[in-house]
């Protein structure tokens, strides 16, 4: 028997509310709507079978099938929630205040039971950032950062901390996800010159250099972002500056690293300059996707190796969102981009749709791997607030907007335990919608009066890269190429196919008439008779035609080098030179 459909929450103005799954989308009775104007939090447990909210007065927990309340807490202040994964704990948030005298304030940071409602721990927790204790997935191991050590705790003992990790300064760390044995990534700010670093850890081996299961370290990094996959055998971490010095972007530099348990390392290549926008694993732990470079951004999935599997060329784009069962990939232009998305078969590298998604600041997949939500939402955008349902094939499936002068906040869908939902048959025929032609097409580029009744040209600055498979020909040994080698390749053709021509023509010199053929073998052989002027000759119009080469590059917006830049003002010189030599013949 199939699994009931995820429901939706929705918080905004208007209240705290679920909706239905597909294909009903109504308003869950279950599930009783609080109408409270200040519902600042919400959150459902991992497997999706509780869920709490603050509404400014209380923090509730409910069942969520049979609605039943659970617990209520007297913390109006809480702004932050989380369940621990086998819901034995509720940790909330409330901002830290200190004293009108300047004296401590009281913890802000609470750990609850559950099963009792007693309060387990509190903790002083100044920064909204990190807030969040780290549970391993079995709840036998819980870590919070404290003053640049982590300490972990034991089957929720708070009262004892069963071990510490003390590096330098400890900055941020992540617990693995999966069964035991936990891992835990840690990252160390560089400082007087020494590089940045990351470590991994297995719980609780932390005594000694040797104990490290792996060590990255790399300069140019003010704060990093680690990624596990979903077995728990490699990170990624994203290194960022905040500030570029080059001054190539104002977004700082990034760089992309790759740490596996078994020790190994290494760069992730990535071939376009510019931002990293987005990185995420696939489900499999066996490849992840990357969304890089100066706009119209690359996207590009690599293997464990770090090879580049398939390249998705180049587009409006800054997100990837892997579905759950990790047989569809979405890559999304939100934000600043016009919402449009690409919707991929992983296996066989498809495109199965693209819808678009305009004014788009939130997206989510449902747990079924088959529907997904796009949110327009304050206060990223006060105005044409709503969520939309969408099939993965583009078709939209219901759509709600908030009415005038009210704001939705946010919406999230209830999570469901793992191989609730099997992977389906990836569908390309669009599956029927509501809302046939809701989205509306985007706008045309304005064209002056003058030029609206003639053809449309042609008028992009960048010619979009098309999709290209990275992965070896079966039968082929051959890595992929990179750039350079693809460039020289090309060259090395273009000179075989002019030497073929150059064949050709010679051949067919004997074939023609007598006085056709006289003006052809006369005209190459113009020479000065001295070997030494010729071999000038040859070599101003070799240069000059180098500079010829530099100047399309400079005109299609290629930065030239200093170097570069003195040929080209050579040029005026060197065809003067040219006449002189020719003259003299």
């Amino acid at each position: 028997m199939a699994p009931p459909a995820p429901l939706l929450a929705v918080r905004g103005s208007e209240g705290l509310y679920m909706v239905n799954g597909p294909p009903s989308f109504a308003e869950s009775t279950a599930f009783r709507r609080d109408s409270g104007k200040n519902c600042k939090a919400v959150a459902f447990s991992k497997d999706g079978s509780l869920f709490a909210w603050c509404n400014g007065e209380k923090v509730n927990v409910v069942n969520v099938t049979s609605a039943e309340l659970l617990r209520s807490f007297d913390l109006p202040k809480t702004v932050c929630l989380e369940f621990s994964p086998k819901n034995t704990v509720l940790a909330t948030w409330q901002p830290y205040t200190t004293a009108k005298d300047g004296t401590a304030g009281v913890p802000n940071l609470q750990l609850h039971d559950l099963k009792t409602g007693k309060c387990l721990k509190s903790f002083i927790q100044k920064k909204m950032q990190n807030w969040c204790p780290c549970w391993a997935d079995d709840e036998s191991v819980c870590a919070r950062n404290v003053n640049n050590e982590v300490h972990f705790f034991e089957n929720n003992n708070f009262n004892t901390i069963a071990n510490k990790l003390h590096l330098q300064k400890v900055n941020d760390f992540v617990l693995s996800p999966g069964a035991q044995p936990t891992k835990v990534a840690v990252y160390v700010p560089g400082s007087k010159g020494a590089p940045s670093f990351v470590r991994l850890y297995q719980y609780p081996n932390f005594a000694g250099p040797q104990s490290a299961l792996a060590n990255k370290s790399f300069f140019k990094a003010d704060k990093v972002t680690m990624l596990w996959n979903k077995k728990a055998t490699a990170v990624l971490v994203i290194a960022s500056t905040d500030v570029d010095k080059t001054g190539a972007s104002y977004y700082g530099e990034q760089t992309l690293h790759y740490i596996a348990t078994n020790g190994e390392s290494a760069v992730v290549q990535l071939p376009k300059n510019g931002p990293i926008y987005d990185v995420v694993w696939n489900p499999n732990s066996v490849e992840f996707c990357a969304v890089y470079g100066f706009m119209p951004a690359k996207a590009t999935v690599f293997n464990l190796k770090c090879d580049p599997v398939f390249d998705f060329g180049t587009g409006p784009r800054n997100a990837a969102y892997y579905s759950p069962q990790g047989h569809v990939l979405v890559l999304a232009g939100f934000g600043n981009l016009r919402g449009q998305m690409e919707v991929w078969d992983v296996k066989s590298y498809k495109l199965i749709s693209k819808p678009v998604a305009s004014d788009s600041t939130y997206f989510a997949w449902c747990p079924d791997g088959e529907h997904i939500v796009t949110a327009t939402c304050a206060p990223r955008l006060r105005v044409s607030n709503g969520y939309k349902v969408w099939h993965y094939t583009g078709p939209v499936l219901h759509s709600h907007a908030v009415p005038p002068g009210e704001e939705l906040w946010h919406v999230c869908w209830q999570p469901c335990p793992d191989g609730a939902f099997p992977a389906q048959p990836v569908k390309y025929q669009a599956v029927p919608g509501e809302l046939p032609g809701a989205e509306p097409r985007p706008a045309q580029a304005y064209r002056p009066p003058a030029l609206r009744n003639r053809p449309a040209a042609s008028s992009k600055l960048h010619e979009d890269e098309p999709p290209q498979n990275m992965k070896p020909q079966p039968g082929s040994s051959d890595k992929p190429l990179s750039k350079t080698a693809l460039k020289n390749q090309r060259k090395h053709e273009g000179k075989k196919a002019a030497k073929q021509e150059a064949k050709g023509d010679a051949n067919q010199e004997p074939a023609q008439s007598a006085p056709q053929s006289a003006p052809r073998s006369t005209a190459p052989a113009v020479t000065s008779g001295d070997p030494d002027v010729d071999k000038k000759i040859k070599n101003l119009k070799k240069k000059l035609k180098a500079i010829e080469q530099l100047k399309e590059q400079a005109a299609a917006g290629k930065q030239l080098e200093k170097n570069q830049l003195e040929k080209i003002q050579k040029e005026t010189a060197l065809l003067q030179e040219l006449e002189d030599l020719e003259l003299g013949l």
